[in-house]
């Protein structure tokens, strides 16, 4: 294992040295006083994180176990739901919902582009619509939608908005009180600069509401024994207590620093990126004004292999970035900005990445 790597992909991310020190800690008992403690305090970090007093709840799970949990609690079978998709993080949530039966009509952009605000709002006022679900900010694309005219459009229409907010949040402002956001997930591995293995719900009283005559199938995702057991200071079934540790150590760090400078040292690492790959004359990939500030997308000279990009960066550099997703596969390079890196690692990928095009162009 390469403990030098430099990681610039939108996750796994690097980890703090806080939070490297928390998972190294001896295991404590996940039925004790000492948990309940611990899992009151990593509760109450995360509201602050997601801006919410809302219930929040802490899944052992990837974040695509918190997306599953995030349409099955609160959808039946054939309840009407539009799916927004702008890239494969939003065709995954709408994917989860048709395989448990609801009757989801989509709406596609191409990727690179934002949500098409405009139809989706005619889309919700020409029909009845149980659920809006859509991607907070869509790593394959790097672009981030525009969260809060899509939650005001459904909130007319009385629908649930269902948020993927799995690689924004902590690094680009997730304001769910303030823009009525029903049910929001995260993930650990992304900003909040830990090991894959946490998701993370939160969910308002309206989706509270909704959950009591959904009727689509969970057990392990069952949201409503979460409450429960975290009522009791626990977690339904066995937790990653380790996870749990290192979430505290760092929720401490972000709650010190303060979300909004987390969020402004994210965006200046962004510009930083964006600025640099175009004076490397890169074209970016993606409507530059839904830029996402933890990953940036852009495409390869002509006639070199994006591949070939990766490798050099890797062998060479000791840096890791990647390629595009799904279709796209073989179109675009992303670097991603998010967790731990700050304005030195972002200015060393940018050198690394001139004396890479050179080394590809000779």
């Amino acid at each position: 294992m390469n403990e030098d790597l430099l990681i610039m992909i939108p996750g796994p991310t690097g980890l703090p040295p806080e939070v490297r020190e928390a998972l190294a800690r001896p295991q404590m008992g996940h039925r004790t006083p000492e948990f309940a403690e611990l899992i009151a305090d990593c509760t109450a970090g995360l509201q602050y994180l997601f801006r919410t007093t809302n219930d929040l709840l802490i899944l052992t799970a990837s974040g695509t176990g918190g997306m599953e949990a995030a349409v099955t609690n609160f959808l039946s079978p054939g309840d009407p739901v539009l799916a927004v998709s702008v890239g494969n993080f939003g065709e995954r949530l709408g994917a989860i919902a048709e395989t448990f039966g609801a009757d989801v009509t989509w709406i596609k952009s191409e990727w690179g582009e934002p949500a098409d605000v405009d139809l989706v709002g005619r889309t919700l006022a020409a029909g009845t619509w149980k659920a809006l679900l859509f991607t907070q900010n869509e790593t394959s694309t790097s672009i981030t939608n525009p969260v809060e005219e899509l939650s005001a459009l459904a909130r007319q229409a009385g629908a649930l908005t269902i948020v993927d907010a799995i690689s924004g949040m902590g690094g680009t402002p997730v304001l769910t009180d303030e823009w009525g956001l029903d049910v929001v997930v995260a993930g650990s591995q992304k900003a909040l600069m830990l090991p894959p293995g946490l998701a993370f719900v939160s969910v308002s009283e309206k989706a509270w509401l909704a959950s009591e005559t959904a009727t689509m199938p969970r057990f392990y995702f069952d949201l409503k024994k979460a409450k429960a057991s975290l009522e009791k200071g626990q977690t339904p079934y066995t937790p990653n207590t380790s996870l749990f540790v290192a979430l505290q150590a760092s929720l401490n760090l972000i709650r010190a620093k303060g979300i909004e400078n987390v969020w402004r040292r994210h965006a200046e690492c962004a510009q930083i990126i964006r600025d640099g790959v175009a004076r490397l004359g890169l074209k970016p990939f993606g409507d530059r004004r839904y830029a996402s500030n933890v990953v940036t997308a852009f495409c390869p000279p002509e006639g070199v292999d994006p591949k070939a990009i990766i490798g050099h960066m890797r062998e060479k550099h000791n840096i890791l970035i990647t390629g595009a997703q799904g279709a796209y596969r073989g179109r675009f390079l992303r670097i991603g900005h998010l967790g731990t890196i700050d304005r030195g690692q972002c200015e060393r990928v940018l050198a690394a990445l001139e004396e890479t095009l050179k080394a590809a162009r000779t």
